[in-house]
């Protein structure tokens, strides 16, 4: 039997995400293995015509959004998992969870998933889809739970 020593989560602090965490806590805890969580963001790309870059930062608000809900997501893992370690990076997300898999030396990626299909998928990508297919160590991905705007109505 496979035993993992330690397991890569990225998360994007949505609901597949916080999925595919749950499931990696209760690997970590079943295999007495280490956790590393780690979440991306990037920097828009984009200007308009006209728009000049002087007039306001773009950089320093997301990276302070996205620092805050890490630490906010981290205190709350590490309650959990206390030798849990937190990374933040700037950059392509599948490229960044694939550099810190290879820096972490995990040995096993658990994810979460939005199923995008069709246009929406072919538009945005997929994330998860990259890592599944250039990752070197195993990958598990988890659906999120559906949101309640989506589930049927039990009541008539």
């Amino acid at each position: 039997m496979t035993e993992f020593k330690h397991v890569l989560v990225p998360t994007d602090f949505g609901a597949s995400s916080q999925a595919a965490l749950e499931i990696a806590l209760d690997l970590v805890k079943k295999y007495d293995s280490r956790l590393t969580v780690v979440h991306t963001y990037e920097i828009p790309a984009y200007t308009y015509e006209g728009m000049a870059y002087t007039a306001f930062d773009l950089l320093t608000p997301v990276i302070e959004a996205a620092r805050t809900q890490f630490d906010a997501t981290m205190k709350a893992i590490v309650e959990r998992c206390p030798g849990a370690k937190g990374c933040l990076r700037l950059g392509s997300p599948w490229q960044e969870i694939l550099a810190v898999r290879e820096e972490s030396k995990a040995d096993l990626i658990v994810m979460g998933t939005h199923g995008r299909k069709g246009l929406a998928h072919a538009v945005i990508g997929s994330v998860a889809e990259k890592i599944v297919r250039t990752s070197s160590v195993p990958v598990l991905t988890v659906h999120g739970a559906e949101a309640p705007e989506s589930r049927p109505s039990s009541q008539h």
